[in-house]
């Protein structure tokens, strides 16, 4: 297990880690890279849901900078996705690049 603030275990991420707030009642955390090209439309769907959806959030770290995340969480492909719950737990996770209708669905496990 990594000591990480808003880390107890890995199956958390708090705004401590983040460095930002966590969304009220969801939010969507995508690991990228710089010359990932299925990041860019996976950063234009997640905005787009967490604008239609009240009270999620939307972050975006960069792999390459977070390494102690990365390591912590597994993160072997980018993007990588983790939906947290209000409180920041994990409540699912996925590699590639997201469909609108799958995060619309994942986000229901999450409110």
């Amino acid at each position: 297990m990594t000591d990480i603030p808003g880390i107890p275990g890995t199956d958390t991420l708090g705004p401590e880690a983040l460095g930002v707030a966590l969304g009220e009642r969801a939010t969507l955390v995508q690991f990228s890279t710089a010359f990932c090209q299925p990041c860019r439309a996976t950063r234009r769907t997640l905005a787009e849901v967490a604008a239609m959806v009240p009270g999620v959030g939307h972050v975006e770290i960069d792999a390459e900078e977070r390494l102690d995340l990365v390591r912590a969480f597994g993160i072997a492909r980018t993007p990588t996705v983790l939906v947290l719950d209000r409180t920041g737990r994990v409540v699912r996770r996925a590699s590639g690049q997201p469909r609108r209708a799958d995060v619309i669905a994942a986000l229901g496990r999450a409110v």
